[in-house]
């Protein structure tokens, strides 16, 4: 049972039942369609399987929607396809052409005036462009970095922000659509500020849903600036490391990571390390050494998450792939150092009840070598507070609230159980004993931890802590 949760992506290599049910059954916590390539109707369906997966296998895996953000796509190729060679010269233009080798078109009108001359353009995180002229009707650029362009790549400018609203009217729609369908998190793509963040944020209020998380996805250098105002506004951070490494130095990201994980876990708010963690595992059967230790070290620096993108979308064994991860985070969680993670979450932690005892649930779990921390909860707050302390054993989140026990997906160490009901404090104990046995396989003289708020339903906040021996 890792502490350290696992975010798949769905694509082709596990767009089917019965690899989404083996993939949660070794360990997988929340599940990410990326609406860059995905349809509603391919949404609706995966949505619908994994419900379906969920209440038969007594899982409550929660959905991630990433949304496209201001992204700039290449409009069609002849035959699809063009490769641009070194030094060549091509025309971008801001009306639709049929693309090929010397030219092509986007769907951002604006380009030529927001972008200065002499920048450079990456298209599909590989090819590189230099802006050598700029026209009323296109812009005139030369090849840096050779390529293959296709229908839809995407175009990035680096260090460039563009003139325009961050939702377009598309990913507004995708997220009335991630409203209507219960999805649990929203993944903000190509952020560039808190003031973005917080567009999201005033469209979900204005449609009147208060279940939706944001997690904002750091990816250029405008985003590292404000992260600590984005940070704020957020509930997650997801750390995209291909798209930072368009714009930032490679040597820069392992640094950049460590920082805002520590912010992350400061700050009591998720954080996500995506791209590139077992890549090899797409062309091998086992990860290399150095993609081990990369793993190793984000649990080790205190994230939340780990994301499996093209393991899991076109790998050639995506539930190998996860048992692989799984058996990486059980053993590397070992060496977690909870007793500095706890000192340090207390020191930005704010002095109100609940803070506080979660503080010392954490810490009588680790100085009694608890077995188990349950609690029963409405919300999901409690149990959020926690994982914080990174305790060193599981919390057991029971909760009536189905839509709670899948807000629970990405937090450290959060086991979320769908319940009845919360009853009285005496039944609440007994089921947590009966759950420990049933769960964990504690055995007698075992210590649990119960807290929350009680009377339960009405207290808002935590109020007890009760130590149990099974």
């Amino acid at each position: 049972m890792n502490k350290t949760k696992i975010i798949a992506t769905v694509g082709p290599a596990t767009a089917d039942k019965n690899i989404l049910k083996q993939i949660i059954e070794n360990g997988v916590d929340a599940f990410r369609i990326n609406m860059s390539y995905s349809t509603p109707t391919f949404c609706r369906g995966i949505i619908k399987i994994i419900n379906e997966l969920n209440i038969e296998l007594k899982s409550h895996a929660a959905i991630i929607l990433d949304i496209k953000g201001p992204t700039i796509k290449i409009n069609r190729i002849l035959n699809g396809k063009a490769y641009l060679k070194k030094d060549d010269k091509i025309r971008i233009y801001r009306d639709a052409v049929l693309g090929d080798c010397t030219k092509f078109s986007v769907d951002y009108k604006n380009l030529i005036e927001d972008i200065p001359l002499n920048s450079k353009l990456v298209i599909d995180g590989n090819i590189e462009l230099k802006i050598l002229e700029k026209y009323d009707d296109c812009l005139l650029c030369k090849v840096i970095k050779p390529g293959e362009i296709k229908d839809n790549f995407s175009l990035r400018l680096p260090n460039v922000k563009l003139n325009r609203n961050y939702l377009s009217l598309q990913d507004k729609e995708i997220i009335k659509f991630a409203s209507d369908n219960d999805v649990d998190f929203l993944a903000l793509s190509f952020i560039s500020s808190s003031e973005d963040v917080l567009e999201v944020n005033d469209l979900l209020i204005n449609i009147g849903n208060e279940h939706l998380q944001i997690i904002s996805k750091i990816e250029n250098d405008f985003a590292i600036d404000d992260i600590d105002n984005i940070i704020k506004v957020s509930d997650g951070i997801i750390i995209d490391r291909k798209d930072l490494g368009i714009e930032v130095p490679l040597e820069k990201i392992p640094g950049i990571q460590k920082r805002i994980i520590s912010k992350c876990h400061a700050s009591g708010i998720i954080s996500v390390i995506a791209t590139d963690l077992l890549s090899s595992v797409n062309s091998f059967d086992y990860p290399t050494r150095a993609e081990v230790s990369d793993v190793a070290n984000a649990v080790l620096d205190g994230t939340d998450c780990i994301m499996l993108s093209d393991e899991t979308t076109i790998g050639k064994n995506p539930v190998e792939t996860v048992k692989l991860l799984e058996n990486i985070l059980n053993t590397v969680e070992q060496d977690i150092d909870y007793e500095y993670m706890l000192e340090k979450a207390i020191k930005t932690e704010k002095r109100d009840a609940t803070g506080s005892l979660a503080y010392s649930v954490a810490g009588c779990a680790l100085r009694l070598n608890c077995k188990a921390i349950f609690t029963p909860t409405m919300s999901g707050y409690t149990a959020k507070k926690i994982s914080r302390f990174r305790p060193i054993c599981p919390i057991i989140a029971p909760s009536p609230n189905e839509l709670t026990t899948k807000s629970l997906a990405l937090n450290f160490g959060v086991y979320p159980i769908l319940i009845d009901d919360l009853q009285n404090l005496d039944s609440i104990i007994e089921k947590s004993k009966k759950l420990a046995k049933d769960v964990l396989q504690l055995k007698e003289k075992d210590n649990i931890i119960i807290t929350g708020g009680y009377p339960f339903k009405k207290i808002k906040y935590t109020n007890f802590m009760k130590i149990e021996e099974i």
